[in-house]
């Protein structure tokens, strides 16, 4: 299963129909908590995972709407006594707010954290089941990072080559583990017999104003998660304070090839989230959602690879 659970939309402050920032990935084997903002721990409760469920937190920076969840979901993990080590990446530089949040109060620690900062732009860490979590700094008034997730290219088996050449069953799988099979005399390769199946992508970017790293994060995403604070009426604020509009994320979209856009991490300015969907679509004509709490978005199927 591959899809995004919203957990909460707002920036800086809650309202009422908004909670504090928080997202959940699922993604096969990996079930991993993005920014958990303050009340992430009761939005869980609202949906279809559980503490237990997380193998991974990612923090973006520590702004307080980004981080104030942790004490209560780091608790939770122990109070649930979660199974396996749970990876914890945020930025390095903010080692000591991680120490404090972690152990913002008294509880009894059952839970094993496996604490990985981000030290260096493009940092990696390897995914359960395969594929890679990736880092790159963002421009915003405090050391933030962006993550991306990328799995590697596969291989689709095309079945009328395959009979063409009378492989079946077995030899099936032996030339897709090596690479060749000999039949009949003749060596016939893997990429004779396949096309390639590109690798899914999804990408996380929250308070940043433009820069390189926006758009290496958002290359190809199949799924783009992406902070559209303001409007465009408040561009120059935006710019002033790190942020993006709705209009610069669906360029973003538009130029990095991002098939379903999701909106998030509104200003609590704006009361109609319709704006957002109307100034994006001057940009992007892919899939868009503006995203609502308590929300699923799926990862959209994988691309379907052209038989040449």
């Amino acid at each position: 299963m591959r899809e995004l659970v919203v957990l909460g939309t707002a920036s800086q402050t809650p309202t009422r129909a908004r909670n504090h920032n928080g997202y959940v990935l699922r993604w096969d084997d990996e079930v991993i908590l993005f920014d958990p903002g303050e009340g992430s721990q009761r939005q869980l409760l609202h949906t279809g995972v559980t503490a237990t469920d997380l193998t991974r937190i990612c923090v973006t920076h520590f702004h307080g709407d980004h981080c104030l969840g942790l004490p209560g979901t780091i608790q939770r993990l122990s109070l649930d006594r979660v199974p396996r080590p749970v990876a914890v990446h945020f930025p390095a530089g903010g080692a000591d707010y991680f120490a404090r949040l972690r152990h913002a109060s008294s509880f009894h620690e059952t839970a094993e954290l496996a604490v990985e900062p981000i030290s260096a732009d493009g940092q990696r860490a390897a995914l359960r089941g395969g594929g890679v979590l990736e880092a790159r700094r963002l421009r915003h008034p405090i050391e933030t990072y962006g993550y991306r997730l990328v799995e590697p290219d596969g291989c689709r088996m095309l079945p009328q080559r395959l009979a063409a050449y009378g492989i079946s069953g077995p030899a099936v799988g032996e030339l897709l583990r090596a690479g060749h099979l000999d039949v009949g005399g003749r060596r016939v390769t893997r990429d004779e017999v396949s096309v390639t199946r590109p690798g899914q992508r999804f990408a996380f970017v929250m308070d940043t104003g433009l820069c390189d790293n926006v758009y290496a994060l958002a290359e190809h995403a199949d799924l783009l998660v992406i902070e559209s604070t303001f409007l465009a009426s408040e561009a120059a604020l935006a710019a002033e304070v790190g942020h993006l509009t709705a209009g610069q994320a669906a360029r973003v979209a538009t130029e990095s090839g991002v098939r379903t856009l999701v909106l998030t991490h509104f200003s609590q300015r704006y009361g109609d989230a319709r704006r957002f969907a109307d100034e994006a679509r001057e940009h992007f004509a892919g899939d868009l959602v503006v995203a609502e709490d308590l929300t699923t978005v799926p990862v959209p199927p994988r691309r379907v690879p052209s038989a040449g």
